[in-house]
C-alpha cells in the first residue's frame, strides 16, 4: 500500500465521511504545493512531499474549514488522522445519499378552518416517497405521493364528501404528488425546498418550509432523520372551489389550508423489514 505523502480523513461531527472535501498544502510561504480531493471514505492523500513543514488546509462546502501544521519526515509522508469539520449555520446535514421515508412514524396532516370559529384536521394515511439528499445539500431532491383515498377527518360522511369530486375527485385523481427539485438554506437547521404539487388535474410550484431535526440510529441497526415541513394553500388554486355560504355570510370551509409534514426517513433505498 502507497504510504507516501500527506494523508488525512474527513468527517463530520456525526463522524460521516465527507466525500467532497478536499485538502490543499502550502509551504510557509502560503505558495500552494499539492492538493487532493477526498474519496468516498472521506479520505485525501497527496503525493510525495519533500520533507519539511507545511500548512494543510481541509474545506468543504457547507463547512467550517480546518488548518493544521504538517510535519513531513525523509521518507516523503505524513498523517494528519481524522480532521472534524464545524457544519456552517446549524446541525449537521444527513449523509448524502438516498433515504425512505417510513409512513409508520410520520405524519401528513391538512388543517382547514370551519365556520370561522374552530379547525378540521385530516390526516392522509398511506403515502410514501424518497429524499436523496445531494453532496452539495442545496441540490437535494425529493419525491413523495399520498393516496387521496385515505384522507381520514374521524367523521365518515365528511370524509366521503371529501373524496368527491367537490374536493378530492379520488375516482379521477387517486395520487397527490410532490416533487421537490433543491433546496434553498433559511437560517440555522431550516430551509426553503422547492418544489410542484400536483393536486386533481392542477400542478403548481409550491415551497415548503422545512425544519431538519437531525439524525440518529434507530432500533433496527438503521439510521433515521426527522424532518418537520409547513405549507399553505389556497383551496380555490387546485380547483378545490366548494363554497357553502350560511345565512350570515360566513363561509363553512376556510379558503386556506395548512399542511404539516413530520417525516422520519430510513438511509437506504428500502425500509427495514418486520
Amino acid at each position: 500500500m502507497d504510504t507516501s505523502g500527506l494523508r488525512v480523513r474527513v468527517v463530520t461531527e456525526n463522524g460521516w465521511a465527507i466525500q467532497h472535501a478536499v485538502i490543499t498544502v502550502t509551504d510557509l510561504t502560503g505558495q500552494q504545493i499539492a492538493r487532493d480531493r477526498a474519496d468516498a471514505d472521506g479520505v485525501a492523500r497527496t503525493g510525495p512531499l519533500p520533507p519539511g513543514s507545511y500548512t494543510a488546509i481541509v474545506t468543504a462546502v457547507g463547512y467550517m474549514p480546518s488548518v493544521s501544521t504538517a510535519m513531513v519526515g525523509q521518507g516523503g509522508a505524513a498523517e494528519l488522522g481524522r480532521v472534524t469539520l464545524a457544519h456552517q449555520g446549524g446541525a449537521e446535514p444527513p449523509p448524502p445519499g438516498p433515504w425512505t421515508i417510513d409512513p409508520a412514524h410520520s405524519s401528513v396532516v391538512v388543517t382547514a378552518r370551519h365556520l370561522g370559529l374552530s379547525s378540521i384536521h385530516a390526516r392522509f394515511t398511506e403515502f410514501g416517497g424518497t429524499i436523496e439528499v445531494a453532496e452539495h445539500v442545496e441540490h437535494s431532491r425529493v419525491a413523495a405521493e399520498i393516496k387521496a383515498a385515505t384522507v381520514d377527518t374521524a367523521n365518515t360522511m365528511r370524509d366521503d364528501h371529501l373524496r368527491r369530486a367537490d374536493f378530492l375527485d379520488v375516482e379521477r385523481f387517486p395520487l397527490i404528488t410532490y416533487t421537490g427539485t433543491h433546496v434553498v438554506p433559511a437560517g440555522n437547521d431550516r430551509w426553503t425546498v422547492h418544489g410542484e404539487l400536483s393536486l386533481k388535474d392542477v400542478r403548481r410550484p409550491v415551497e415548503l418550509d422545512l425544519r431538519y431535526l437531525g439524525t440518529g440510529p434507530d432500533p433496527w441497526g438503521g439510521t433515521r432523520a426527522a424532518f418537520r415541513a409547513t405549507t399553505e394553500l389556497r383551496r380555490s388554486d387546485f380547483s378545490i372551489t366548494y363554497n357553502q355560504i350560511l345565512s350570515a355570510g360566513t363561509v363553512a370551509i376556510g379558503t386556506t389550508l395548512r399542511v404539516e409534514l413530520d417525516i422520519q426517513a430510513v438511509q437506504g433505498e428500502r425500509l427495514p423489514q418486520g
